[in-house]
């Protein structure tokens, strides 16, 4: 007789690969893009209302938390824009067999890294 009951998975344990790594921060840096759109939306209307209130809010945004805070949502906009475009050739049954997912998958990590770092350099000069 089988057993039927819940099998406990230590997702700690679990190693995934790296394409469902890749899969797992597309659907966080969704979230996290989504779950901004409010502040982004209150700064902008903040910025609009007049000089003084422009001058706040970049006062604001180059607080180091600040700072932190929009690397991160640049990461999350440059993964989620790679990690987009693969889905989509995937969707399109290009770069579907396993080798060719697998480079896929660090393709959008070597291109969210690149552009991360010319952004952040170019902004830093």
């Amino acid at each position: 007789m089988a057993d039927s009951r819940p099998v406990y998975l230590n997702l700690i344990k679990i190693r995934l690969p790296v394409m469902g790594i890749v899969s797992l921060a597309h659907r966080a840096s969704g979230i996290l893009l989504f779950s901004s759109i409010p502040f982004a939306v209150y700064l902008l209307g903040l910025s609009l209302e007049s000089e003084q209130s422009f001058v706040d809010v970049r006062q604001l945004l180059n607080q180091p938390l600040m700072l932190i805070l929009q690397v991160v949502l640049l990461w999350s906009l440059a993964h989620h824009f790679f990690a987009g475009l693969r889905f989509l050739l995937i969707d399109a049954e290009i770069g579907i067999e396993k080798s060719n997912a697998r480079a896929g998958a660090w393709l959008v990590l070597l291109a969210e890294v690149l552009t991360l770092l010319l952004i952040v350099c170019g902004a830093c000069s």
